[in-house]
């Protein structure tokens, strides 16, 4: 999908580039994501957001019933 249709970057192009460590100002040097009429700015910064790599990840655990561990 495209999110910045004045420079005609796509999501796909944000979410890369946020993936290889790309800040946002670097995004916008580079592409220009954000620059012309600034609509898009708020769907692509959080789209960086989501891609960005210091975004936390849930870790999920799985507890072990206690008759189980004790058969362990």
């Amino acid at each position: 999908m495209i999110v910045c249709i004045c420079r005609r970057i796509s999501d796909k192009t944000i979410a890369q580039c946020a993936r290889s460590g790309m800040g946002f100002d670097d995004i916008q040097l580079e592409l220009g994501v954000a620059t012309q009429c600034g609509q898009c700015e708020g769907c692509a910064r959080a789209l960086w957001s989501e891609c960005s790599p210091q975004q936390s990840v849930a870790h999920i655990s799985r507890e072990v019933a206690p008759h189980q561990a004790m058969a362990a």
